[in-house]
């Protein structure tokens, strides 16, 4: 039987809700001042989409496993979300957002594997480190690469799932195909603000793509 997209939105939809209204909140008030207030506010989001994972199931048997690790890492991108508010927090933020990463690209599986894809898309990411290297400092060289290369991982495995071609694929597995590269969309234009060259409207595009991004991939644990 074939989920409609409007039997979609009607079981979704109220779950969002709270997600949408707080993301509406964050772009009215947008400030970029360090403190509590500002991170509560740039957390509510990702608070919501916790919640929305754990209404769709959350237990230690085998079936849930897909959503816990979704789950978890929603949880350290909170966590990240937060200290990266402050901007002497950034290597540690970056660390939760890691763990989030590893997390993700764990619930996604290794399987379809597709390796030109792979290739592809490490081919993106050395790009990309080579490009931000000469700006970068400290543990910052071994961090940003390192972080680079768990998200190209991340957004490899959520763009496998989806083998438009060869066999009929659920919209959850297009949500977080599409959630994945708004994030390295989001992610990379973090890197290039901070270590390149400054971009306009920053944290509108940066945050709009990040918010899109976990959207995705949180919708995707309705699949379990």
């Amino acid at each position: 039987m074939t989920t409609t997209p409007g039997q979609v939105l009607r079981s979704v939809g109220p779950k969002l809700v709270p997600f949408l209204k707080s993301v509406c909140v964050y772009f009215i008030i947008l400030t970029e001042q360090p403190c509590l207030l500002t991170a509560c506010f740039k957390c509510l989001p990702i608070i919501s989409l916790i919640i929305f994972v754990l209404l769709h199931g959350i237990n230690l048997s085998k079936e849930y496993a897909f959503n816990r690790r979704i789950l978890i890492g929603l949880v350290f991108s909170c966590f990240g979300d937060a200290l990266l508010v402050w901007p002497n927090y950034f290597i540690p933020g970056m660390g939760m957002f890691a763990v989030a990463q590893v997390m993700y690209t764990s619930a996604f599986g290794l399987w379809p594997f597709n390796a030109k894809l792979g290739a592809f898309i490490y081919t993106i990411c050395a790009i990309i480190i080579y490009t931000l290297m000469p700006g970068l400092y400290g543990i910052l060289k071994i961090g940003v690469p390192l972080y680079t290369l768990l998200l190209g991982t991340m957004s490899w495995r959520a763009i496998a799932r989806v083998q438009f071609f060869e066999e009929q694929w659920p919209w959850t597995k297009l949500s977080s195909c599409i959630g994945s590269i708004c994030f390295v969309i989001s992610d990379t234009l973090i890197g290039f603000h901070h270590f390149y060259s400054p971009i306009p409207y920053s944290q509108i595009t940066i945050m709009l793509t990040y918010y899109i991004a976990q959207l995705g991939i949180a919708l995707s644990a309705v699949e379990s």
